[in-house]
Order: C-alpha cells, then structure tokens, then sequence
C-alpha cells in the first residue's frame, strides 16, 4: 500500500510519527523532570518547617512538662494548618507521639525512621505512615548541653504531590499538542511543496521513470538536449554530445561532475541563441564547422498539479538530426539533376535538328543535311573535349556538362579554365563538387542580375601542396560590409520561402574549413569566390614533399 504513496505523503506520515513519538517523550520526560522537582521541593520545605518547630523553646520546654500533649497539640494543628502540612508529629527520642492529627494515635510509637535524628542529624524520607505514604523530614530537639530532648516529623502525604502534580498536566499536554500541531503544518507545507515538484510521484516511480528515460536517451539515434529556463544543459544524450562536440554526460550524476554550461560551449553563434532562447521552431537548419544539423525545439511543460490551472515551463527540449551526408547527397542530386535536365534539354532539342536533317533529306538535298549534321556533332564533340580535357575528374566533369547546358539557358556564358591534375591531390568528389556546384549556382544568380555581359568564369589549378578555385561573374558583386553575412546560414539576396535558401554558400565554406582551406572574396568586374584547399597526397612518402619542377597552386 505505501509502495503507491506519494513522496509527500509518505514524508507526513513518518513526520506525524516522528512528532507524536517526540511529543510522547518529551511530556514523559516533563512529567518526570515536575515530579522530581515536586519531591525535592516539598522535602526542602518539610525540613524548614520542621527545623523550625525544633527550634522553638516551647517544645523544649514542652518536652520536660508532665504532659507535653497538652501544650504542644494545639502548636503543632495551628502550624499544620497554616502550613498546609498533612502532619506535624512532636515525639519523645522513645517514639511515644506527643502529637499527631489524630488524637487516637498520640501516644503510640511513631511510624518511620528516627535513628539519624537520634544522632543528631535532620533528614528526610519517603515512607508509609499511619495516614499513608508521605515525604517527611525528622528534625532532633536539641537542650543546651547537646543532648536530644525530643524529634520533630513533618509531612505531606505522597497522594496530595500527585495532585498536585497532576494540575500541571494539562501544561505538559498543551506543549505536546502544540508540537504535534506545529510538525503537522510544517509537514503539510513540505507535502505540497514536494508533491509540486515530484508530480505527485512516488520514490519508485520516480526512480523507474529516471531509468527508462536514460534508456530512452542513449538508445534514439537523433541527438537531445535538454535545457532549463536559465539556459543552462540539464540533461543530453551521447548523440548531442558527438553533435555539439561536448565531454559525454557523466553516468553517475553523483560522481560531481557537471554537465558544462551552455555559456562554456564553443556553439555557432545561431545555434547557441537557439538553445538559450528557448523559442520553438520546427526542422531548422544550422551548420557546425563539420556538420549540417536539422534542429526541433519545444517547451517542456509540467502538467497542471495542486490546483494550478495552467501548465508550468520547466525549460525547453531540442532534438537535434545529422543531416551532413544527406545534405552532401542532395548536392550530389541536385548536380546530377542539373546535367539530367541538360541532357533532357539536349534531346529535346536534338530532335529538333534530326527533324530537320530529316526534311532535308526528303527534300533532296542531301549534301545540306549532312553538312548541318556533320557542323552540330563537331560543335557537340567540341564542347564535350574542351570540358574533359580542363578537368580530369570523371563527377565535376559531369557536373560542368551540366552547368554548362543550365548557363546556356539562363542566357549566360560560362568558361572553364584548369590546370594540373585533380586526381592526384587527394581532395574527394564530393567536396569538390560541393565546392564547385555551389560557387557556380551562386555565381549564375548574381550574373543572371547583372547587365549584359553576363559571364561566368571558373578557374581551377591543381598544385604540389594545394588546389585554387577560383569562381568569378559579371554581377554587382559583394558589398565589403556584408561579407561575413553572406558566407553565413540562411542569408540570400533573393524573396524568402523557398527551403534552403542561403545554404550553398554556407556548406561551401563548412567543406572548406573541414579540409583546413581558405575561403576568400574579392571583387573585379563583380564578385569574385576564391578557394584554397591543401592537397592530400595519396601516398605517405608523398606527403611533404613536392616533385621536381612542380608547381604550387599559391604561384599558379
């Protein structure tokens, strides 16, 4: 049954416990400590009273009359009633009563111990007498000459202290009942405030909720990251922490390890606002210096306990997606899409010349169809040599096949220009054509806007130690002032809305700071996009040196 309670629950009723078996202790321990106190205080009173009849000369003198009763059974009633004694018992050092508050009993031995009186020392005791069980003190009568005349006994019956102490009860209970009062309401104050932050959640539960979360962490593929309202990392999985570059979350949260800040992250600029800001987005698109990450934000909110009406933030929740490799395929896609819609172009309007070298035919002139054949294949061979020949890589051969049909749509002319041999640098396919497709799409936006001539020129050099690229347009070129904007995510020239846009320029320079280059822009006619990128030779003894009169793409 307890195995379902809350925490709250659970923590009021050991504090109720707690309190009532304080409570339980502390009125014992009162009640003991009053009783006590009661004891010692009507055994010092006893002794004064009695002390004080053993030095009044009446009883000396009493004691060595012929009948002491007669003068001293009057003495001994007014003084126990005036000091609210239960008795005062006058006695020959024989035991014989001289006085007592019952009459029948003077002249019986007294009851109790008179021994120490006898040797001349006053002392008290709790003892059974004829009236019950009393705290009495014996006081010696003492004549000049030091011998004992007579003993002085003065009581209080045990049942009247009890009395007395039972008055001061309801005291000892009230503090008792204030105690557990106080405990209750502070307990009850503990209770609501744990059953806000628990969610009205058991140990149990939450230890097993705890367990499956982690598992769930450390088992998704996307990365998740956790953050509170003060911006700072609560809680991440491995995969964020590859993503994001950061030490792995600690498995044992009480090692003292912290997860490291937000602040304490070396995060793109974007990015970082992002997980600090909280702000919910769906699907965003920001770049590390090695990846492309796809980024999802919503707020962590707790459910409506103890009254509340709306939900609370607690912080907010970013799952985060790899999308570097998808991306890198997409430009891959996109080229080979490029040159698929150029050959699609290049058919269509291949069938257009087929028709008429057709006609020609039909109409029997044969010599003329052949010469418009002969002209169009040396035109088409001539392109295709003047490409293959500038750049010996297979892809971005394919790709400026491809370019080149998209320019001579667009109205614009493209020229290739290339030195050295690509295939010896080491530098992969895919970056170059992530490189290349890029700059050339950028650059046949900016000279689509431009005044005639619109032209576009690519230059790439292949060095010993490194390959330039160089792409340039007849554009307006980049204002100086903006730069840095344009080589940043999601900024572009162009009407927003379509996904994507201001990501070419952005993944260029990823590429080219994971592969230690440069990425540089300057101006002529317009913008000019100057790569640099460090050959990767092929062969260990390769690296490092640089063959015989080769030559080095910086003096290309």
């Amino acid at each position: 049954m307890i195995r379902g309670w809350s925490i709250a629950r659970r923590l009021f009723l050991a504090h109720s416990l707690f309190i009532v078996a304080l409570t339980a202790f502390v009125g014992t321990a009162l009640f003991i400590d009053a009783r006590d106190r009661g004891y010692a205080e009507t055994e010092s009173r006893m002794l004064s009273v009695a002390t004080a009849i053993a030095e009044n000369p009446l009883v000396l003198e009493a004691s060595t009359a012929t009948d002491p009763t007669a003068l001293l059974q009057p003495y001994a009633l007014s003084v126990t009633q005036k000091a609210g004694l239960d008795f005062i018992t006058i006695m020959a050092p024989d035991r014989t009563r001289w006085t007592h508050p019952t009459e029948s009993e003077i002249g019986r031995p007294y009851i109790g111990t008179i021994a120490p009186a006898l040797a001349g020392t006053p002392f008290t005791e709790v003892t059974t007498g004829t009236l019950g069980p009393s705290v009495r003190a014996v006081v010696p009568v003492v004549d000049a000459q030091g011998a004992v005349r007579a003993l002085v006994a003065a009581g209080v019956k045990t049942s009247n202290l009890s009395i007395a102490l039972t008055a001061r009860l309801p005291e000892v209970l009230g503090l008792a009942l204030a105690l557990l009062v106080a405990g209750a309401l502070v307990t009850s104050l503990i209770g609501r405030y744990l059953r806000r932050v628990t969610l009205g959640w058991g140990p149990e539960q939450l230890a097993q909720l705890f367990v499956y979360y982690d598992s769930v962490l450390h088992s998704v593929r996307e990365g998740l990251v956790l953050v509170d309202l003060k911006g700072d990392l609560v809680l991440y999985n491995d995969q964020a922490a590859e993503l994001l570059g950061i030490p792995s979350r600690p498995a044992n949260p009480m090692g003292g390890a912290a997860a490291p800040t937000l602040g304490e992250l070396d995060l793109p600029a974007g990015l970082g606002d992002l997980l600090r800001s909280g702000r919910p987005v769906q699907d965003e698109i920001h770049l590390t210096s090695t990846r492309v990450l796809v980024v999802s934000q919503q707020p962590a909110l707790a459910p409506p306990v103890g009254g509340r009406a709306k939900p609370t933030p607690m912080g907010w929740v970013a799952t985060i997606r790899d999308h570097t490799d998808l991306q890198s395929l997409g430009s891959e896609l996109q080229s080979m899409q490029t040159l698929s819609e150029a050959l699609r172009a290049q058919t269509h309007e291949h069938a257009n010349r087929l028709h008429t070298i057709v006609s020609l035919m039909e109409l029997g002139r044969t010599g003329d169809a052949l010469e418009f054949a002969t002209r169009d294949l040396e035109l088409g061979q001539m392109l295709t040599d003047e490409v293959v020949a500038s750049v010996d890589e297979p892809v971005l051969s394919a790709l400026l096949m491809g370019k080149f049909a998209q320019a001579s749509e667009l109205g614009v002319g493209l020229t290739v220009e290339a030195t050295g041999n690509l295939s010896d640098t080491g530098l992969q396919a895919r970056d170059l054509v992530t490189i290349v497709g890029n700059l050339i799409d950028n650059a046949l936006d900016a000279a689509m806007d431009a005044a005639a001539p619109r032209e576009v020129h690519l230059s790439v050099h292949s060095g010993a130690r490194a390959v330039v690229v160089e792409v340039a347009d007849s554009g307006r070129g980049v204002d100086p002032e903006t730069v840095d904007d344009v080589l940043r995510r999601g900024f572009s020239t162009k009407e927003p809305g379509e996904f994507g846009r201001g990501l070419g320029l952005a993944l260029v320079k990823q590429t080219v700071n994971r592969l230690g280059g440069t990425l540089s822009i300057g101006r002529r006619t317009g913008a000019v996009f100057t790569v640099t990128l460090p050959c990767r030779p092929l062969h260990p003894e390769v690296a490092g040196t640089s063959p015989a009169g080769a030559t080095d793409a910086h003096d290309a």
